[in-house]
């Protein structure tokens, strides 16, 4: 019988999560979704993108990583090893004026977020344009890797992105 490992739990119950606040509650709209198994590396990874129904200006995405050492730690039982997984977390805004929004959406994530490290803004745009709109990711990391003991806190992170994603929706 097939026994199914950190990553796999914690995918299912993420897709729970966020698919019931897609297909029952009808909160966010899914637009996004990859599951990939990188042969060259041994890893695994899974996103899942949405945007809330009706603002699609603003998108959050949740990823989870993890690596071959924490597969094989996990999967022939080593004592040594902690295995889990990565999380991260991104929002994805359009944005106008760098000097002026930017600190508004560090204050944002922040205030809700409360993050243990410092959230990470990327700015990018297309060369070319005539107006270049500029597209901010912005990305939460957390220090340490999760695994089945955090399940009961999917709920919560997600409320919290349902959260921010209305509050830099609002800005």
């Amino acid at each position: 019988m097939f026994d199914p490992n950190i990553f796999d739990n914690l995918k299912v119950g993420i897709e729970n999560v966020v698919y019931d606040l897609d297909n029952l509650d009808e909160v966010i709209h899914v637009i996004g979704r990859a599951d990939l198994l990188d042969m060259a590396v041994m890893s695994r990874s899974f996103s899942l993108r949405f945007e809330l129904v009706q603002q699609p200006m603003t998108s959050a995405e949740i990823i989870l990583e993890t690596g071959l050492r924490d597969l094989a730690t996990e999967i022939l039982e080593i004592s040594e090893g902690q295995p889990g997984c990565e999380l991260k977390l991104r929002f994805y805004k359009h944005i106008a004026d760098v000097s002026r929004e930017c600190p508004v959406i560090s204050q944002i994530v922040e205030e809700i977020w409360k993050p243990e490290l410092r959230p990470v803004q990327t700015i990018s745009y297309t060369y070319g344009n005539d107006s270049p709109q500029l597209h901010n990711t912005i990305e939460l990391r957390f220090p340490r890797k999760i695994n089945e003991e955090q399940m009961g806190d999917i709920q919560n992170m997600i409320e919290f992105m349902l959260r921010t994603l209305g509050e830099l929706n609002r800005m």
